[in-house]
């Protein structure tokens, strides 16, 4: 028998809505309505200044070490408007805007940055996961939680998030499977930045994109311009209605750059050069969609001011609250480390608690003890 073609019906497209420019394509452009478009940049702007002001804590030692997102709004920003409150969040931790968005606070973000698990709470009747810093393993969670869609019988979808390193993790590739098998109502979203921390996308993969695996999945594939929020919203919005019909899932690449560290413990200059940021610097989200904003007469130095003026009032408010908030129980408390992760405490943690018990009670009798003697 001679060799034959395989006839796979899959393609894969790009789309582009916005250029650097703040140009439209007019037959791709989407409709949305004036007020909620000026609604998106101010989220996004949002996002990138709650990110920025979170560097300048961390490098005043006020939290810890945190993954930024600055770059990453139009991505966060144009799937988490397509889908619906009931709808799922499973993020990973470069969707700041995506939190804000779905109502989660500053105050919230702060904590958990600040290592404490009052952070991963959601907002209330959100049907959102908390930060997921472990890589790929939220996808696990997203194809479960779609397939249990399925199986109660409910129209809720699941947008979900991961990197480009991500992608080549196993656990990307058995969620993608499973989703794909039971038509789980589930967006894969690739936040495609480049660089697994320092390993760039050519050494990760020999494959030209990240969409083109869903081939091998048997479901839809796009590749977006991820610094464009009008093409991440048409392709998101495609995906969702797909998977809320029960058509199964999608998987979306974001292309996009890390405009910053991977974390605020690294150093990107010791492996990429300075010309390939500035290049991706032009590309960048918020910029350009302001432009576009403008041209369309809904924004306006004005407003943009008024904008930075109420977000930075706002996580002024948020930084004071957290900081009166870990003065107070139970957030001062160390000892609340040991209540979140068993219902019930095995014997090994239960000792390392009591030890820190009577090492925090002597060091408290040792102080009180000091300043009586000073005051006599």
């Amino acid at each position: 028998m001679p060799r034959k073609p395989l006839d796979i019906p899959l393609k894969l497209e790009t789309i582009s809505v916005l250029d650097e420019n703040g140009e439209v394509d007019k037959s791709l452009e989407p409709k949305i309505p004036n007020d909620e478009l000026k609604n998106w940049y101010r989220w996004m702007l949002m996002g990138r200044r709650v990110d920025e002001r979170l560097l300048k804590l961390q490098r005043q030692g006020r939290i810890g070490t945190f993954p930024q997102a600055s770059g990453h709004e139009a991505i966060a920003l144009g799937t988490i408007v397509a889908i619906e409150k009931p709808d799922w969040f499973v993020p990973a931790y470069r969707e700041t805007t995506g939190f804000l968005y779905r109502g989660w606070t500053i105050e919230t973000i702060l904590l958990y940055w600040s290592g404490l698990e009052e952070g991963a709470i959601p907002p209330e009747g959100m049907n959102d996961l908390p930060i997921a810093v472990p890589v790929a393993t939220q996808l696990v969670h997203a194809a479960g939680i779609g397939m249990a869609n399925n199986v109660k019988g409910e129209k809720k979808v699941v947008m979900t998030y991961f990197g480009d390193g991500a992608s080549s993790e196993g656990d990307t590739h058995e969620a993608l499977n499973f989703a794909s098998v039971f038509k789980a109502p589930v967006v894969f979203t690739c936040l495609n930045n480049q660089y697994a921390i320092s390993v760039p996308l050519h050494r990760q993969m020999n494959c030209q994109t990240v969409a083109q695996r869903a081939i091998s999945y048997g479901i839809p594939g796009v590749r977006v311009d991820g610094n464009d929020v009008l093409a991440v919203y048409v392709a998101a919005k495609e995906a969702v209605e797909r998977a809320r019909k029960g058509e199964g899932p999608t998987l979306i690449e974001g292309l996009t750059y890390r405009y910053t560290p991977h974390t605020t413990s690294d150093d990107p200059k010791r492996y990429r050069k300075e010309e390939e940021a500035q290049q991706w610097a032009a590309k960048e989200p918020l910029i350009r969609f302001r432009k576009y904003l403008e041209k369309k007469g809904i924004l306006n130095d004005k407003i943009v001011t008024q904008m930075e003026e109420e977000i930075e009032t706002r996580i002024q408010d948020a930084i004071k609250n957290v900081e009166r908030m870990l003065k107070e129980a139970p957030y001062s408390d160390p000892l609340v480390m040991f209540d979140y992760l068993y219902a019930d405490m095995p014997p090994h943690l239960q000792e390392q608690r009591d030890e820190l018990a009577h090492f925090l009670s002597r060091n408290k009798s040792d102080a009180e003890k000091k300043h009586e003697t000073a005051a006599h």
